[in-house]
């Protein structure tokens, strides 16, 4: 069979695939027929875009600078207005874009890798003493409430200013760990690894070269999970004042709004609020369409 059709533009049919395909191939594939998960790559790239931005000085430098302009209203100066001290609310929240994208990207990367590591150790070594520690650590760390934990770091830190990134990637690795684990278990037992030990291959090269690269489709998944958590967690952790230190996030603009909108001005609120409402939204849009896309149950 040499072409791929779907009998419904929504529905996918595995069986219009050929023995060959990967499950890269196939998760394409579908991913490309779904509008949603388009839709929401399509936003996140526009954040993306943004956040370049910041990071290579074209916009958002600003967003310290002040005025006598105190509290304006959207004008063609100020879009979204000023806040209490004159600043441009809008040059705050483009940088405050920046921000998300490093706390979402750090976290992410570094959970996602502890997770894999001790996750593939965990699986690997399933039963024996190594997978006991590792599931009594998880234990442990999933029966912290989490806010509780990162202000227990934030203190133990000293006002770190990576307190937050620390208490976020010792939590969020659990998940990915969990997930991993279970893969692991089900490929330790596949022909190419008992072919793998059956040439003297170490036991390190079975699980770092062999297994962890058939759970990239998990750790691709998990990790865009990851993000868009953290990007949640660091709002609510800098309104909290236990998130950004130096600098200014939408958790610290909806923080600082709180005088605005007792005072009648919602510049500062609802401009923070709906761009992390819309960011939030479309990443859970893709991710969930990743998901459905790697679903081996879904694409073989």
């Amino acid at each position: 069979m040499t072409s791929k059709t779907l009998t419904n533009a929504n529905e996918f049919d595995p069986n219009n695939f050929e023995k060959g395909d990967s499950l890269w191939d196939k998760a394409w594939y579908k991913f490309k027929r779904d509008r949603m998960g388009k839709t929401g790559a399509f936003i996140v790239l526009i954040y993306f875009i943004i956040a370049l931005g910041v990071w290579f000085g074209i916009w958002g430098g600003a967003w310290s600078d002040t005025s006598d302009d105190l509290w304006q209203g959207p004008s063609m100066q100020h879009l979204f207005g000023t806040n209490v001290i004159g600043s441009d609310v809008l040059t705050r929240v483009i940088y405050s874009t920046k921000v998300a994208f490093e706390v979402g990207f750090v976290v992410a990367v570094l959970s996602t890798v502890f997770g894999a590591i001790l996750g593939s150790l965990s699986g690997y070594f399933s039963g024996t003493w190594v997978d006991s520690v590792i599931l009594w650590l998880m234990g442990v760390l999933d029966s912290i409430p989490f806010y509780l934990f990162v202000a227990a770091v934030a203190f133990a830190l000293k006002e770190n200013p990576f307190a937050m990134h620390i208490a976020m990637i010792a939590t969020f690795w659990t998940g990915t760990a969990r997930v991993v684990r279970g893969e692991v278990i089900k490929l330790k037992g596949q022909e190419f690894v008992e072919a793998a030990k059956s040439i003297g291959v170490t036991e390190t090269n079975i699980i770092f070269k062999h297994i962890m690269p058939n759970t990239s489709h998990i750790l691709l998944v998990q990790s865009t999970i990851a993000f868009v958590a953290a990007i949640k967690s660091e709002v609510i952790l800098s309104f909290l004042g236990l998130g950004v230190k130096d600098g200014v996030s939408w958790g610290l603009m909806i923080s600082e709004s709180t005088q605005d909108v007792l005072a009648g001005h919602f510049n500062n609120f609802l401009s923070s609020s709906v761009f992390l409402f819309v960011l939030v939204i479309a990443f859970n849009m893709f991710s969930d369409s990743m998901q459905d896309a790697l679903d081996p149950k879904k694409v073989s």
